[in-house]
C-alpha cells in the first residue's frame, strides 16, 4: 500500500512539472508595462512588481533559454550588471532629441528592467513632425542611444515612414524590425529585454507574424550623435 502511494505520488510530482513547464512555455515571456509620470517618480521603490517578474523569468530559465531567430544578436544578462549610474557608465544626455523628457529618460533608460513610458508617448513629442521632416531630407532616421549617442536604429527598411508610423501607433511604441537594428551596439537577452551594449534599457522584442518586433522606448533612443 505504502509502494502504491509513493509511485503514485512520484506520478502526480512528474505530472505538476510537465504542466508547469507547458503552462510557462504559453505564457507571454515579458510584459511590457506602461506607467504614469507619477509612477516613473516612484519607479526606484518598486521592487514588489520586479521581484515577481524576475521569479517568473527564472524559472523560465530553468526549462531553457529563448533564443530568438537571426539575424538578432543575443547577450548575455552580465550586460545590464550595476555600473556607475544604475545600469550605464553615464546618465542620460542633456538635450535629447524630439523635446523628450530627461528625467523620464534617465529612469527608464538606467534604473528599470521591466517598465515602459507610457503607450503612446512618442506621439506627445515632436518626434513625427521632425522625424517627417528627417525623412524627406534622407530617406531614414537614426536613433541615438540616449546615453551614449551610439545609433541603435535606422529606420524605415524595406518599407516607408508611413508604415514605421502606422505600426508603431498600433502597438504604442516605435517598433523596429531586424534589418532597422544596428546590431553592432544592440543585444536581445532571453526575456525578450532589449538593450544597447553600454546597458542602456530600451525595451523589448515581442515577436509577431512579420518576425521580431522591437517594441522600443523613444526616451531610449532619442540620444544625439555622439562626434
Amino acid at each position: 500500500s505504502t509502494v502504491n502511494s509513493n509511485k503514485q505520488f512520484t506520478m502526480t510530482s512528474r505530472q505538476s512539472l510537465l504542466l508547469l513547464a507547458s503552462a510557462l512555455t504559453i505564457v507571454p515571456q515579458t510584459s511590457v508595462s506602461a506607467f504614469s509620470a507619477a509612477r516613473i517618480t516612484n519607479i526606484a521603490s518598486s521592487r514588489v512588481a520586479s521581484s515577481v517578474t524576475t521569479r517568473n523569468i527564472s524559472a523560465l530559465n530553468m526549462f531553457g533559454k529563448k533564443q530568438y531567430a537571426a539575424p538578432c544578436v543575443m547577450g548575455e544578462e552580465s550586460i545590464m550588471d550595476k555600473k556607475a549610474h544604475g545600469s550605464s557608465e553615464t546618465p542620460v544626455q542633456k538635450d535629447l532629441r524630439w523635446n523628450c523628457d530627461n528625467d523620464t529618460a534617465d529612469r527608464i533608460c538606467n534604473f528599470n528592467r521591466h517598465y515602459a513610458e507610457h503607450a503612446g508617448y512618442w506621439t506627445s513629442t515632436s518626434f513625427v513632425d521632425d522625424a517627417r521632416a528627417e525623412y524627406a531630407e534622407k530617406g531614414e532616421i537614426t536613433f541615438y542611444d540616449s546615453n551614449t549617442g551610439k545609433p541603435l536604429y535606422v529606420a524605415p527598411k524595406g518599407r516607408d515612414l508611413e508604415s514605421f508610423l502606422k505600426e508603431s501607433g498600433s502597438h504604442g511604441w516605435p517598433s523596429f524590425r531586424d534589418e532597422e537594428t544596428v546590431w553592432e551596439n544592440v543585444r536581445c537577452l532571453s526575456d525578450g529585454e532589449t538593450v544597447s551594449v553600454d546597458g542602456t534599457h530600451l525595451g523589448h522584442n515581442l515577436p509577431d507574424g512579420g518576425g521580431n518586433r522591437y517594441c522600443i522606448n523613444l526616451v531610449s533612443v532619442a540620444g544625439q550623435k555622439k562626434e
